[in-house]
């Protein structure tokens, strides 16, 4: 090792605790308190990876692991930015991470896990530049069953990657290594791919966060093609929170791939509800797992403590669809990237994956057209079917599989995984795999969250509060997640403006026009006080019960909400305003100016004086509790 590499870990091993199974935050959090330093920091992670990867016990999860030279010609150019920017302008700041080695990074060699097929990259993927330019320090590229083609992670010519918590079990795939160095916390997050669930089953099967993004929201330039029309690159991460993290640095238009997506200018500032509507399937299907069954039934006993109203729902248009990823003609795509070498070197390709893929050179135009005819038909019924809830609550998977019986029946058993992940890209919807506790055999169990484009910040969200429901463990650390609260912050792009209305009375969350707001894109954005200037009445004759503000220099503090609307909702929802209310200016305790309900002072005749309740909140109580006074005074 150079001299350099062994100074820097010995001042790291001074100073700092062991690097791995740290969070995203938590590797910036040291940095800002000096407790780490990048060139440390690396050094002292890559030099405990290395250490297993050179024994006898070869660490199959990677393909190739960095020389030092090249991490620290990263560590180099990061320096340079911290330089000329600030590390405040790098959100990923000396984080490390891996990618699956079907992503290109300049000078390395892509195998796609086929060592016939491997190149070396001439260019970095586009989506592996967003983080790098952010901050991020890559170390390494990451095991995969070949050409992405697999959901079981044992396709592969460099080993079969195990399972994080029993090595007599799959780690699933196709972005098995990814999942796996994540789980172990050698990094704390790594790219994956996810053409048919590639980036959730892995997740599910590892007890780590699986983010599937909106399709064409992570620029694919640089990526070896699966289905080049459904690829997305995804995201591994030990909690939702560093997922969201890298979305938001990794969400970038990319010009020269014509397959990335601008975040729409009108993207909704959409969450789910406080207790959403989640629509589950109306029939599971276990493949004989009770064990996977009884973690199911017991996940949704936790969703319904939070709150949320699950519907069943009957899954057969989803289900449709997704026979036509593998029975219909876009395997026709991935035969488009593997011809050459199939007509030249057949026997270089795994059995397995040339099986799936060969049968499509006898595929036709028409039949192209045909299935995407029944696709397009097929995706009409199952937007409607998503439209009745806020979005659909699946099993990751059915099942999990021994790799000893995966190898004797590798087709039916792989298909068996995909069968609430194969339909998500070819409907254009985006998801979000999360750990769901353990299973009684002590494999981890995991739930998917599935909703249409762009929704991906709303189901980050309530990930977040599924997390702060039902706290995992750190992958197979066995180490905790933390409990402080974290913000997810909406990624960059050209939002419409918005504005920010402060609600006092019926508008408040739970109150009967609450949708009023929700139904407009709204998002309740913190809860607050007035300036103590204000006076609070109950108004007569109003249904519901509405209040009147009025600014009063005998006035007090009152409790409202504030909340975050688009500019071009703004008009309709005050359209809606009846006399004597309107909208005007109001003040916060803390000096701010946010526009808000406000009464026309003829209105207080006759109108019940509140304020020295605080709120309505404490109106409405009362309320309540005289009617249940009555009606017991009354009862014979």
């Amino acid at each position: 090792m150079p001299i350099a590499f062994c100074v820097h870990i010995l001042v790291y091993k001074m100073v700092c605790k062991r690097v791995y199974g740290q969070t995203i935050k938590e590797w910036l959090t040291a940095y800002q308190n000096n407790s780490q330093q990048p060139e440390g920091a690396i050094a002292a992670l890559y030099a405990e990876i290395n250490a297993v990867a050179q024994t006898a016990s070869q660490d199959v999860a990677w393909t190739l692991l960095f020389e030092w030279e090249d991490i620290e010609r990263q560590l180099t150019s990061l320096a340079k930015m911290r330089d000329d920017v600030g590390i405040d302008a790098l959100p990923l700041y000396g984080v490390p991470f891996a990618i699956k080695d079907n992503i290109d990074f300049a000078g390395q060699t892509t195998t796609a896990a086929c060592p016939a097929f491997a190149y070396e990259a001439q260019a970095t993927a586009e989506a592996v530049n967003t983080l790098i330019n952010a901050g991020a320090i890559l170390i390494g590229k990451t095991n995969l069953d070949q050409f992405a083609t697999g959901l079981v992670g044992t396709r592969s010519p460099f080993g079969v990657v195990p399972n994080t918590f029993n090595d007599q079990y799959i780690s699933g795939g196709s972005s098995s290594g990814s999942a796996s160095v994540v789980a172990r916390g050698l990094v704390p997050f790594a790219l994956g791919t996810d053409t048919a669930g590639s980036g959730r089953v892995p997740a599910g099967f590892n007890n780590i966060v699986g983010l599937k993004p909106t399709k064409g929201a992570f620029s694919t330039r640089g990526v070896v093609p699966a289905c080049r029309t459904l690829d997305c690159v995804s995201v591994f991460s030990l909690n939702t929170e560093d997922a969201w993290t890298v979305y938001s640095a990794m969400a970038v238009l990319d010009e020269k791939d014509p397959f990335s997506r601008e975040i729409p200018a009108r993207l909704p500032l959409h969450v789910l509800p406080q207790r959403p509507k989640l629509g589950i399937p109306m029939q599971s299907e276990w493949y004989g797992d009770k064990t996977a069954e009884k973690a199911w039934k017991q996940s949704l006993q936790h969703f319904e403590k939070m709150g949320v109203e699950l519907v069943p729902l009957d899954f057969t248009p989803l289900h449709d669809t997704a026979k036509l990823l593998y029975a219909g003609p876009w395997v026709t795509e991935r035969f488009s990237v593997i011809q050459n070498l199939l007509n030249k070197a057949p026997e270089e390709i795994n059995s397995v994956v040339r099986d799936i893929i060969a049968p499509a050179s006898e595929m036709t135009a028409l039949e192209v057209f045909h299935a995407e005819y029944q696709r397009a038909a097929l995706k009409r019924k199952a937007d409607a079917l998503i439209a009745s809830v806020d979005a659909l609550l699946v099993p990751t998977t059915p099942t999990i599989h021994r790799i000893d019986d995966v190898e004797r029946d590798p087709i039916a058993l792989n298909s068996q995984l995909g069968l609430y992940t194969n339909f998500v890209n070819l409907l254009d919807w985006c998801a979000l795999a999360l750990p769901a506790g353990m299973r009684d055999d002590a494999l981890p169990f995991g739930i998917t969250l599935i909703a249409p484009a762009w929704q991906d910040y709303a189901l980050a969200e309530f990930g977040m509060r599924w997390q702060k429901q039902t706290p995992w463990t750190r992958g197979a650390t066995g180490k905790a997640l933390g409990t402080e609260p974290s913000t997810l912050v909406m990624p960059r792009h050209k939002q419409d403006p918005t504005v920010r209305v402060a609600v006092v009375g019926a508008h408040l969350t739970g109150m009967p026009l609450n949708f009023q707001l929700t139904t407009r894109e709204a998002v309740l954005v913190e809860s607050t006080h007035t300036a103590a200037c204000y006076r609070l009445y109950a108004l007569a004759n109003t249904t519901p019960p509405k209040p009147g503000l009025v600014k009063r220099q005998d006035g007090s503090a009152i409790e409202i909400e504030i909340w975050e609307m688009p500019l071009h909702r703004f008009g309709e929802f005050v359209a809606e305003i009846p006399a004597p209310l309107g909208i005007g200016t109001l003040e916060l305790a803390d000096g701010r100016t946010v526009k808000s309900f406000i009464c026309e002072p003829w209105a207080i005749d006759g109108a019940t004086d509140i304020t020295a309740l605080g709120g309505w909140r404490a109106f409405i109580k009362q309320l309540s509790e005289k009617k249940t006074e009555t009606s017991g005074s009354s009862a014979p």
